[in-house]
């Protein structure tokens, strides 16, 4: 994947990571115009390549009574609105087939989601649309298992692929990020590395997934001096208020010092 073939990138001669962020779910267009205001500012400050995240949808929820969107045009109008407002390129979670085609006429990058990295129909579906697409590796694969989720994409003439760690299950409710797996991703892709799923803690008996967010810069800075291409974090005004998974997000004022930080250390590491 070349990073300055995505639309409205900027910044990708600053030899910094970059960066997605934004909230889990888009729950408004105040919301999101609000929190992507402020990540284009710390972002065009420390010179990293920005991407907005936003999910238009949640479909994979613990409990049947939780929040899977405002609705899907809806969102996906708002993640085009990010996009034309503040000049950025977008991406969002698609989780069936018939998503592929929908979504890309709003956004310019598709996800593939850690539970559903092994369909093939929708990893091709995704492929297929010609856009940007981020497999996030499963919970459950092996760092080099996802060479082969890496090959459907360019088998179906589509260089533009990334593969993102989200961490692996460890016992029934805790994830952990094994920095092995990033050298072996980086042959097969660019590679990202997602501090805040990294950090869930899965399967609680309320039904709502826990998180560990007072790790976000460990797991951040660690990516960084492994060399990780990208990071993902989520980020929220209100985490204990945001509709899906504010256990673990970052408050959205933490963000520039974390950054600020990051930046700090990618500059040494290059000189290695």
């Amino acid at each position: 994947m070349k990073l300055n073939k995505i639309p409205q990138i900027k910044h990708t001669n600053s030899d910094n990571f970059f960066l997605l962020s934004g909230p889990c779910a888009i729950e408004s267009e105040e919301m999101a115009l609000r929190i992507a205001e402020q990540i284009i500012t710390i972002t065009d400050k420390l010179e990293i390549p920005y991407i907005f995240k936003g999910s238009f949808k949640k479909a994979n929820r613990s409990r049947i009574d939780s929040f899977t969107g405002i609705g899907d045009k809806k969102a996906l109008k708002i993640l085009r609105k990010v996009s034309e407002t503040f000049h950025v390129p977008t991406v969002t979670d698609i989780h069936e087939v018939s998503d592929a085609a929908m979504a890309a006429e709003y956004v310019d990058i598709l996800q593939i989601p850690a539970f559903l990295v092994r369909q093939t129909d929708l990893v091709v579906a995704a492929a297929e649309t010609g856009k940007v697409v981020n497999l996030k590796k499963g919970q459950f694969m092996s760092p080099e298992s996802m060479k082969h989720a890496v090959t459907k994409v360019t088998d179906c003439n589509n260089e533009q692929v990334m593969v993102t760690d989200r961490g692996t299950m460890f016992g029934y409710q805790d994830m952990i990020v094994d920095f092995r797996g990033i050298p072996t991703m980086r042959e097969f892709a660019p590679t990202v590395l997602d501090v805040t799923h990294s950090l869930q803690q899965p399967n609680q008996t309320s039904g709502v997934t826990g998180g560990r967010p007072d790790m976000i810069e460990t797991i951040a800075r660690a990516g960084v001096v492994n060399h990780v291409d990208g990071l993902f974090i989520e980020t929220h005004f209100d985490p204990a208020n945001a509709k899906s998974d504010g256990a673990n997000m970052l408050d959205i004022k933490y963000l520039e010092k974390l950054l600020t930080n990051l930046v700090s250390i990618r500059k040494t590491i290059n000189n290695f």
